[in-house]
């Protein structure tokens, strides 16, 4: 009982910090305070008490119960929350003027913005620009590596300080080497992939990737490590093998899919830099495969 009155007392020293971070990721008021509650709850059902940095921790559960919260929207093509004048946000009762207050702070344009960003982006822009929390942090909270996630955070940013044209050059340019990529792919063409890629690429593969992988290494295919590094070992992985790959956009940027009557179930997510691809994701576990905001792209 001492312990759940204790834990309670460490909760609501965070409770402003976590609503902060749930608003801007939610841009609700309302919704800010359920995931702020539902923090709550998995905190009593945990053991933390090896948790040495407790805001921390829940700083980490507040950021995927709204990523959570933003894949669902996304999925259900639901409406962003109009935010174009003051009224709009008084539209739940109990807490207009804090939502008026919170949006004054940030600035409507800003909310407005956030709004058009895919969850990923919004979730690694919101935790690193906005509180400082590392890429190494943010990237284990959207399933990304940390080069992954300052990549989100780097479009994102660009989008807030207005950027629209650069930011459309760059996913147009994203799309340009995926599509390259699968094409080099398809037909084995070795130097095609080399050029492609960064001297120093990484492909990384969940552990559902690999064992998938084991059962066609007898047919000839190259075997799939949980994590390849360098061009060459990765064209090779690559080359004669994603005939069956679908372009698809991945939290709103270009990567690929493999969806057998139309339901996913690999998907290739790549970090790109300066037109060459540095690292490459394999992601094959149907649950980390659910919290991707993923549409197969018609080409």
């Amino acid at each position: 009982m001492a312990e759940h009155s204790s834990l309670a007392h460490q909760f609501e020293q965070s409770r402003g910090h976590l609503r902060a971070i749930a608003f801007r990721m939610l841009g609700s008021s309302t919704e800010a305070d359920d995931a702020v509650q539902e923090s709550w709850l998995r905190l009593s059902r945990s053991d933390v008490s090896s948790v040495d940095n407790l805001t921390g921790w829940l700083t980490t559960v507040v950021a995927r119960v709204c990523l959570d919260m933003l894949r669902s929207r996304k999925a259900r093509r639901e409406e962003p929350l109009d935010l174009e004048s003051p009224e709009a946000l008084a539209e739940d009762e109990g807490d207009a003027e804090h939502d008026l207050v919170m949006a004054d702070s940030l600035g409507l344009a800003l909310l407005l913005v956030l709004e058009t960003l895919a969850p990923a982006e919004r979730v690694a822009f919101v935790l690193h620009d906005m509180f400082a929390v590392s890429f190494a942090e943010s990237g284990r909270i959207v399933d990304r590596s940390p080069v992954a996630a300052r990549q989100l955070a780097s479009r994102a940013r660009r989008r807030v300080q207005g950027a629209s044209s650069t930011e459309s050059g760059d996913r147009t340019r994203q799309r340009e080497v995926v599509e390259a990529f699968l094409a080099a792919s398809r037909d084995g063409d070795f130097n095609a992939l080399l050029a492609l890629l960064d001297p120093q690429v990484v492909l990384r593969a969940d552990r559902l990737a690999v064992e998938a992988s084991a059962a066609r290494v007898a047919a000839g295919a190259p075997k799939l490590a949980p994590e390849i590094r360098g061009r060459e070992e990765v064209a090779g992985t690559f080359s004669g093998r994603a005939g069956a790959a679908q372009l698809a956009l991945i939290d709103g940027v270009a990567g690929a899919t493999w969806a057998p009557g139309g339901r996913p179930r690999v998907a290739l997510d790549f970090t790109i830099a300066d037109g060459k691809i540095v690292e490459v994701d394999l992601i094959a576990d149907a649950a980390r495969l659910a919290r991707l905001d993923l549409q197969i792209l018609d080409t």
